[in-house]
């Protein structure tokens, strides 16, 4: 039998989520607003760096190489998304007091919930995927490190894990916001040099009917938003809001929940920032050339340099893609521990449960790279953003179903107007997803 959502959180049905780091970042009861939203500052940010991880990066280039600024559109309605998603996702750690995972493991058949279970994972092997090719592709340009052994690098960084965690959650996320940071420098640097067309830029965040009736816009439009809305971010989210220790009664949730609400649409902001630079600069150096081809992460770094004039265009490039694949290390760990803990109350140690991920996704890295070159992994990049799009819809219609009952929220549940908004989201989502696969058919 399922225990109800008002179990405690000590039982031992449901547990804790991320047991250690449980309500250990103190939230002031008064003081300023800015010092209360300051304890807030650091979940959304984590969150945010699933939205750009390496796999952004195939997927932005490749459109705005090939489309110019035409995507910009896709990304600023998957950015938008992901806001409200969050949101949700926010709204049902801080108020259901349980994750996405466990809220599933509770009030679904063992089967669905272990079918989800599954779904998810394959989503997090996705993700990793990208984060494990992303580094070994910013390892080779620079330092000049064969892929293939680039690839294998990658298990190393367990241990950067376990380091940081050490420490505590709120130098975690420190150590997250400092790369984000560097990214963000990175990307100003290299908009300041391409002199993109910003009306062509203003033009192309209003949706045109092409996107979807042309196949290969269409391809790129889903991969970027399986790279934007990340699945396993709504678990992350819904455990990790779950850090701060406010108050438990509705005045101190109601906060919680505008404080959380306020960081993630901010670093959400800035994901949007960064991955409409990284289309920006693509379609602004590569598209207004004539070099619609360029689709490879290491082709753009090759090329910014001659085609900007100054070879720290390629550095700051470069620096950036390791940043970001170190950054998304990192949240991929969280991700996997909360859906293993939330579904099947298996509590394995850190280093072991990224280990095991992080080889799931290093042996088809290494057979792809292995076999087809520097072009199959790109490839490989791709897809991978296009299997997370196709695993969304498992991760969203329970969140929008359990944020909008009030026999799980109470009286937090999501409003009618919000609900509909959800809804039409996850609407959106699987027809995007069922186009593409009559397309791929």
């Amino acid at each position: 039998m399922t225990p109800p959502f008002d179990a405690p959180l000590t039982s031992p049905t449901i547990g804790r989520s991320l047991a250690d780091s449980h309500r250990s970042v103190a939230v002031p009861d008064a003081g300023s607003f800015l010092r209360r939203l300051f304890a807030f500052v650091g979940p959304g940010y984590l969150v945010a760096v699933g939205y750009m991880d390496p796999g952004n990066w195939a997927t932005d280039i490749a459109g705005g190489s090939a489309f110019g600024y035409t995507l910009l559109s896709v990304i600023l309605l998957s950015n938008l998304m992901a806001i409200v998603l969050q949101a949700l996702s926010a709204r049902l750690g801080i108020a259901g007091g349980l994750d996405l995972a466990q809220a599933c493991r509770a009030h679904y058949s063992r089967p669905v919930s272990f079918a989800l279970w599954v779904l998810c994972e394959i989503a997090i092997v996705a993700c990793d995927l990208a984060e494990v090719l992303g580094t070994a592709i910013a390892l080779k340009l620079l330092f000049g490190v064969p892929l293939v052994w680039g690839v294998c690098i990658t298990a190393l960084d367990v241990f950067l894990i376990l380091a940081l965690q050490r420490y505590g959650f709120r130098k975690l996320e420190a150590f997250i916001v400092a790369l984000l940071v560097i990214i963000a420098g990175c990307f100003a640097f290299e908009l300041a040099l391409a002199s993109p067309d910003w009306g062509g830029v203003a033009r192309g965040l209003i949706p045109t009917p092409g996107i979807v009736t042309d196949p290969a816009k269409l391809y790129i439009a889903i991969g970027i938003l399986g790279a934007t809305v990340m699945p396993h971010n709504l678990y992350l989210h819904s455990s990790i809001v779950q850090t701060r220790r406010f108050r438990q009664d509705d005045a101190g949730k109601r906060n919680a929940i505008k404080m959380a609400t306020i960081d993630g649409t901010v670093a959400l902001g800035l994901a949007f920032f960064i991955n409409a630079a990284i289309l920006i600069l693509a379609a602004a150096t590569f598209h207004v050339a004539g070099r619609t081809d360029v689709a490879d992460i290491d082709q753009a770094y090759t090329l910014l340099a001659p085609m900007l004039g100054m070879g720290a265009a390629s550095i700051a490039f470069g620096i950036a893609l390791l940043a970001s694949g170190q950054n998304s290390t990192v949240t991929g760990t969280l991700a996997g521990q909360i859906v293993m803990e939330g579904f099947l109350d298996l509590k394995l140690p850190v280093w072991l449960r990224r280990m095991v991920t992080r080889l799931l996704a290093i042996v088809p890295a290494v057979v792809v790279v292995g076999m087809a070159g520097d072009g199959g992994a790109m490839r490989l990049l791709v897809l991978s953003q296009v299997v997370l799009s196709l695993q969304l819809p498992f991760a969203v219609v329970p969140l929008v179903r359990f944020t909008g009952d009030p026999a799980v929220m109470g009286r937090f549940a999501s409003p009618a107007w919000v609900k509909a908004v959800a809804w039409g989201i996850a609407g959106i989502i699987m027809t995007l997803n069922a186009t593409l696969l009559w397309g791929m058919l």
